[in-house]
């Protein structure tokens, strides 16, 4: 009963605080961690502990494998060179400088133990970054902080794995470099596997209550099998969730989407909110348990301060050599160079398209010709393919220059968080010092959470980023995308491809009625045909979506326009569901 009256209460406090923080121009999540840290310190509270194993496996692949659903895939493919390199090269380097710094500050720890506490303090957190997605930041520097955070867990975690066990048994590099392939390669193919069965089984479970329940276990099918065998599953979380974002559109039905949609933010409302709170009332005892074993905390607060100021020093250097390198891939030339191959790749086809005669005439009867101007052709429209959305790459590079003010926000809003906390609770019990380094590692997501959050939003704005982004797409993409889904419809009905639901055909008056007012109501004289055109704009709506599909892989559109327009289709779609099942 005390649980239950326990998990009530945190309920109520993270929905009243989320609503309310907007208010008072604070950040929800800490405004939690504030009231978890406020009712830790009152004399009646125990002392509160929470297994790290608890966040490690119940919070956080569930949480990531939720923001990898919603994860931007255009976008995210457009600088996945960045985000990997934030999310390994940035975590390795940070550990290890740490690590060294760590040797030098605290007596006795060696050089493994010290990259095991680096490696603790490295990666950015998901839940953190939550705080930077709403102060209206351009959304390029908000997917390469997603991504990031989604994807630097496995570096530090596989970091912390490989020098606790060198602690006990000696550092390899060979082993080092085979175990951190291992646990990213057996992630992804598992992750991607869970991703792709989630996709199939979902779109056989009609029920939509139940294919929800089916896709809260997602995460853990993805996570367990994957740390059985020594990979990270945290990896694999994500990318079942990426797999499923991207069929989501293909596979499940309007009210799948919907009802996901729903309960997975609640999901994300209640865990993250969870985090903070623990991250609160943990501080107590954390903090008893140095005061005891080092006389005072200023030993600890002192390694904290430098291990933070460490972190931002190499995140800064580091993000200034990767602003430069982004700024080489939005110049001129880089278009010019483009345009040039595309103009030799013109020639191409009209040189093919001259000889096709020929070659067909030849080709008569021969099977093996044939396939050769078959095989031609397949290459250049896959050349064609590339070279088109390599030129819209380029547009969206150009459109969204990263300059000095990204990186300065890029930096400041690598915050650390929850798997700081839990990483370091699972440094073993005779780890030497351990309570110092949990204490250091406590106090350096507790400062990163504080200092950076409560100034973020004051820095966005002092350098004029604050209305720079929005989750809406821009007019133009939303009125082009829409053109191009309705011509779909129009072409679907001139070639007669819409059938009813019992699979006949629809009659032409209704056809040519439909195809003129594609996108508006049937008036109120036109009962006799109303079922009809009902079921004609739902069957449109299925072209449309089908269109929608494959338009979301050129990279023409942004993922804020197609998922606008996935949702009104939706939305059109139960609509009229609901129209044609009252008629029934």
């Amino acid at each position: 009963m005390e649980t239950l009256l326990v998990v009530v209460v945190a309920v109520v406090v993270i929905a009243l605080a989320t609503a309310l923080a907007p208010r008072v121009n604070v950040a929800g999540p800490l405004v939690l961690m504030a009231i978890g840290l406020g009712v830790s310190v009152l004399p009646f509270v125990p002392a509160w502990e929470i297994d790290p194993e608890w966040i490690l496996v119940g919070i956080l692949p569930p949480l990531l494998y939720s923001a990898a659903v919603q994860l931007p895939a255009v976008e995210f493919r457009r600088d996945l060179g960045p985000i990997a390199g934030l999310s390994v090269l940035l975590v390795v380097l940070s550990s290890v400088v740490l690590g060294v710094v760590f040797t030098l500050l605290i007596p006795g720890i060696g050089l493994p133990l010290g990259i095991a506490l680096g490696a603790i303090l490295s990666p950015t957190d998901a839940v953190a970054t939550s705080i930077a997605k709403r102060l209206g930041l351009s959304p390029r520097v908000v997917t390469m902080l997603d991504g990031e955070s989604l994807l630097n867990d496995a570096t530090a975690l596989v970091l912390l794995r490989t020098a606790v066990a060198a602690i006990a048994g000696g550092f390899a590099f060979g082993d080092t470099v085979w175990a951190f392939v291992w646990a990213v390669a057996i992630a992804l193919a598992l992750g991607a596997g869970m991703g792709w069965v989630n996709l199939r089984v979902r779109q056989w479970v009609a029920h939509p209550a139940a294919n929800t329940a089916l896709s809260f276990t997602v995460p853990f099918l993805a996570y367990l099998p994957t740390e059985a065998l020594g990979g990270s599953g945290l990896v694999a979380s994500v990318m079942a969730g990426i797999v499923t974002g991207q069929g989501a559109a293909r596979r499940f039905t309007p009210e799948q989407r919907m009802s996901d949609h729903l309960n997975w933010r609640t999901v994300e409302l209640l865990l993250e909110g969870a985090v903070f709170l623990i991250m609160g009332l943990e501080l107590k005892e954390i903090v008893r348990a140095n005061v005891e074993e080092h006389e005072g905390v200023w030993y600890a607060a002192s390694l904290a301060l430098a291990a933070l100021g460490i972190t931002l020093a190499v995140r800064a250097a580091y993000v200034s050599v990767l602003i430069w390198a982004q700024g080489r891939r939005s110049h001129p030339r880089r278009r010019v160079r483009a345009d040039a191959a595309g103009e030799r790749l013109d020639d191409l086809e009209a040189r093919l398209d001259r000889r096709l005669p020929a070659d067909t005439a030849d080709a008569s009867g021969d099977k093996a010709a044939e396939a050769r101007v078959r095989g031609l052709r397949r290459r250049l429209a896959w050349m064609r393919g590339r070279m088109t959305r390599m030129m819209r790459d380029l547009d969206y590079y150009r459109d969204s220059p990263l300059g000095w003010r990204h990186g300065t926000v890029i930096v400041w809003a690598g915050m650390r968080g929850v798997v700081t906390l839990a990483a370091a609770q699972t440094l073993p019990a005779e780890t030497a010092n351990r309570s110092l380094l949990v204490f250091v590692a406590f106090l350096v997501a507790v400062l990163s959470l504080t200092l950076q959050g409560f100034t973020l939003p004051w820095l966005v704005a002092r350098l004029g980023l604050s209305r720079e982004g929005t989750d809406r797409p821009s007019r133009h993409d939303q009125q082009s995308l829409w053109a191009e889904l309705q011509a779909a419809a129009a072409e679907a009905i001139a070639a007669g491809r819409v059938r009813r639901r019992d699979g006949g055909a629809f009659p032409e008056d209704v056809a040519r009625h439909v195809t003129a007012r594609l996108t508006r109501e049937p008036e109120e004289d036109e009962t006799a045909r109303a079922r009809e055109l009902l079921e004609l704009r739902v069957a449109l709506i299925a072209v449309m979506r089908e269109r929608l599909v494959a338009v979301s892989r050129d990279g023409r559109f942004s993922t804020a326009a197609l998922r606008q327009a996935l949702a009104e289709l939706d939305a059109d779609q139960l609509s009229l569901e609901l129209r044609l099942d009252g008629e029934d």
